[in-house]
């Protein structure tokens, strides 16, 4: 049994439920690559780096963009 709350979050625009601890998991969780985001958190744009420390809490609002290689 989890004890992992469930967070109401916006991201890009978009209600979203996730019980994500931090804005890393979360990426993950979309099925993304952390390496390959850039993420805006409340406004701030959060540096890579930090992602993995980065705590989500109830509200917040992520613009999250996706960087796509092609040739």
């Amino acid at each position: 049994m989890s004890d992992a709350a469930i967070l109401s979050i916006t991201v890009n625009g978009e209600p979203r439920r996730t019980s994500a601890a931090t804005i890393a998991d979360f990426v993950r969780e979309l099925g993304l690559k952390v390496a390959k985001v850039a993420v805006e958190h409340n406004g701030v744009i959060a540096p890579r780096s930090t992602l993995e420390d980065a705590r989500l809490a109830d509200g917040d609002v992520l613009e999250i963009v996706h960087f796509v290689g092609g040739g």
